[in-house]
């Protein structure tokens, strides 16, 4: 691998920040200065120092987010604060990425990555991925609605949904409220409210708790998140 490509492939910069650093006499592989970008590398057998620091190679990278509301699912924004923004200074690379979107609003799991290629299978209408989702509803959900939801129904303009799996876990009557949880996979814009608008019920609150076979850890407190466990990689991988 070229040695600009292995460096910023690992994060140290963009491949013209990499061109300016290798000026600067900051980088050397096994313990010789280099300042030629070109020179090819055994990315996992060369020791390759940055400022003194051991570079190591890692390709694809994978982050567990627990979404907060009011950030959006980008990786950049002129007015709000992005999913990426939540990256500690040393997690942070260029290329990393949100699958999917979650509403501004929205709470839950967000898989953050390098990995297009997982990415498109995660996101892929051909693949059947479950996405599920905690909501709080404003008015009472019926039998009907879980019928209806099963079945596939049109929304308000007219655009059609995929069956799901709508699961009613309380009911308030007193409150005129309920607690569900709903499966769909599909991935339409703003799709949750716009089901349950067109049945004349409103969410209030809506968070993600599962996308295929990746589960939210309710140990990450909102904002926080981890690397995938090996075995929750393979899995998804898998799937």
């Amino acid at each position: 691998m070229r040695l600009d490509k292995f460096l910023a492939e690992a994060g140290v910069g963009s491949r013209k920040e990499v061109k300016q650093l290798l000026k600067k006499n900051l980088v050397t592989v096994n313990e010789q200065p280099v300042k030629d970008g070109k020179l090819h590398i055994d990315e996992y057998q060369d020791i390759v120092l940055f400022a003194g620091e051991r570079v190591i190679y890692q390709k694809f990278y994978y982050y567990l987010l627990h979404k907060p509301q009011g950030v959006v699912s980008a990786t950049e924004d002129a007015r709000d604060q992005t999913v990426i923004d939540l990256l500690k200074e040393e997690d942070y690379r260029t290329d990393l990425f949100p699958v999917g979107r979650l509403d501004k609003d929205t709470e839950g799991l967000l898989l953050l990555t390098n990995d297009g290629q997982l990415a498109h299978r995660l996101l892929s209408p051909k693949k059947h991925v479950d996405k599920e989702y905690l909501a709080e509803i404003e008015g009472l959900v019926t039998e009907e609605d879980v019928q209806i939801f099963a079945s596939g129904f049109a929304l308000t303009n007219g655009e059609q949904v995929k069956p799901s799996k709508l699961l009613i876990d309380s009911i308030n009557e007193t409150d005129q409220a309920s607690q569900i949880r709903l499966i769909i996979q599909e991935g339409k814009f703003h799709q949750v409210k716009r089901m349950f608008e067109a049945v004349d019920k409103k969410v209030v609150y809506l968070k993600r708790l599962r996308m295929g076979s990746l589960v939210l850890d309710e140990q990450l407190p909102l904002g926080a998140y981890r690397s995938l466990t090996e075995v929750e990689l393979q899995e998804l991988q898998d799937s």
